[in-house]
Parts: C-alpha cells; sequence; structure tokens
C-alpha cells in the first residue's frame, strides 16, 4: 500500500514537471536573455530577487550569470543578488517593514538600461512587486519568472516566463531550469562577441 502511494506521489510530481516543461517551450525566454546581453554590451547591471525558494534561484542565477566570463572575458557581467546580505535585509525588514526589503536596495542603483529580475512563484509577493515597480520607475527593463498562472507580477514585468502551475515544487523547479537556460543563451552571445 505504501509503494503504491510512493508510486502515485512520484507519478503525479513527474507528470506536472513535464506540463511545465511542455508549456515553458512555447515562452519568450530569449528574449529574457537578449535583455540581459543588451545590459551587459551598454555596461549595465541585472539584479535579481526573490523569497524563500525563488531566492535561492535568484542567488544561483547571479553566480551563473557572473562565472559566464569569469577569467576570460572582459568586461564582465555585473549582476547582484538583492537577497544576499542578510544583514541588510534583516536591518531594512527591521527598521522598515519586510515589503520594502529589495526596493530599498535598489534606491540610489537601478536605472535606465539595468534589468530587474524578480522571481515569485504566486507572482504576488509584495517585496518582489515594490522593486519591480520601483526599477520600472527607473527606466530599467523588468522581468518575471512567475509560476501560478501569473498574479501582478505578469501585467507589471515588461518581460516574464510565467507557468500555469499551481504546485510550488515544479514551478520552482522550471524558475532554476529557466535560469540556466538563460544564462546558456546569454553565455554564447557573449563568447560569440569575444571571438
Amino acid at each position: 500500500m505504501e509503494k503504491d502511494k510512493s508510486a502515485q506521489i512520484l507519478q503525479s510530481y513527474l507528470a506536472g514537471l513535464r506540463a511545465c516543461i511542455d508549456e515553458v517551450e512555447k515562452q519568450g525566454i530569449s528574449c529574457v536573455a537578449e535583455a540581459i546581453y543588451m545590459a551587459y554590451k551598454k555596461r549595465k547591471t541585472i539584479y535579481v530577487f526573490g523569497n524563500g525558494g525563488s531566492s535561492a534561484t535568484a542567488s544561483h542565477m547571479v553566480c551563473d550569470l557572473r562565472k559566464i566570463a569569469a577569467g576570460t572575458i572582459n568586461p564582465r557581467i555585473k549582476a547582484f543578488c538583492l537577497s544576499d546580505n542578510n544583514p541588510l535585509l534583516t536591518a531594512i525588514s527591521n527598521d522598515l517593514d519586510y515589503t520594502s526589503v529589495f526596493r530599498e536596495q535598489l534606491i540610489g542603483q537601478v536605472g535606465p538600461g539595468d534589468v530587474a529580475i524578480g522571481i515569485s512563484a504566486s507572482g504576488n509577493s509584495p517585496n518582489v512587486l515594490a522593486a519591480i515597480a520601483y526599477a520600472k520607475e527607473r527606466g530599467a527593463v523588468t522581468v518575471g519568472f512567475i509560476g501560478f498562472g501569473g498574479g501582478r507580477l505578469k501585467s507589471m514585468s515588461d518581460l516574464n516566463i510565467t507557468i500555469s502551475s499551481h504546485d510550488y515544487g515544479p514551478v520552482e523547479d522550471m524558475h532554476l531550469a529557466l535560469e540556466h537556460l538563460v544564462c546558456n543563451l546569454v553565455q554564447d552571445k557573449v563568447h560569440r562577441d569575444s571571438q
């Protein structure tokens, strides 16, 4: 009986993941990569942020973007994860409020031609929405990696890749796969420039 339940959970999860993969193939991944590449060409900055699992994906994406050119190409990609500085996150959360943690970090930093990437499974994380709204006001290109059909982030972002699933696991898995896909496309463009 327990073995049957385990098999059902496995099959259900994999079926949900396959549906997400099929869905994402039809979206504008190359447009997101192009926006990052154009920011790189203009020596602008990429800011990536999210909460929980999305925070881990944001950090992973910045790692991948920055190592694209590590040791081989100059200039380097300028990218920062706004959820990596725990002292700053907790200070802003304590002294102001958690809704402001990403927006506050963009003040005096983000500007025209930069790229702000908000990652949110629900598309409704208040701190992600506040940062995207501010970045847009400052002339940055705004990007959403979203699940649950989009939420408010879908209409707020200039570019987005939206998964319709309402299951956090497959959505977060796809967001990690998406950051790898986007970084691979950016890497190809950057390395072709250097030849």
